[in-house]
C-alpha cells in the first residue's frame, strides 16, 4: 500500500480479522490498523498526516521517502576501478553505479 511516496506492509490477523500496517520507508515506527480495506487506507493516510503534524510541532523535518541519496562505503581499490571505468566510458561514477543498479532492481 502506498500514500504520497510512503510504503506500507500490510498484515492480516485471521483470528481477529484486523488488518494492520507498518510504514517501511521511515526511521520512525508508524503503525496503523483497520477492520476493512477502506478503514486501513484511511488509517494509513491519517498516520502520515499525524506524523507530519508531530514533526512540525517538534520543529523537525519529516522524512521524505527515498530522497534518491544513498551513502555507500566500498573498498578503496573498487572505488579506484570504478573511477577508471567511468572515465573510460565518459561517465560519472554516479552514472556508472546508477546504470549497474538499474540492471539488478
Amino acid at each position: 500500500m502506498t500514500h504520497e511516496g510512503y510504503i506500507a506492509e500490510i498484515d492480516i490477523d485471521p483470528d481477529s480479522g484486523l488488518l494492520s500496517g507498518i510504514v517501511l520507508n521511515t526511521r520512525a515506527t508508524l503503525h496503523f490498523a483497520g477492520r476493512t480495506v477502506d478503514e486501513l487506507r484511511e488509517a494509513f493516510r491519517d498516520t502520515i498526516d499525524e506524523y507530519r503534524d508531530w514533526c512540525r510541532a517538534e520543529g523537525e523535518e519529516p522524512e521524505k521517502p527515498y530522497s534518491g541519496t544513498l551513502s555507500l562505503r566500498i573498498d578503496p581499490d573498487l572505488h579506484r576501478r570504478l573511477a577508471i571505468k567511468a572515465a573510460l566510458e565518459h561517465k560519472s561514477i554516479n552514472a556508472l553505479i546508477n546504470g549497474a543498479l538499474e540492471k539488478v532492481a
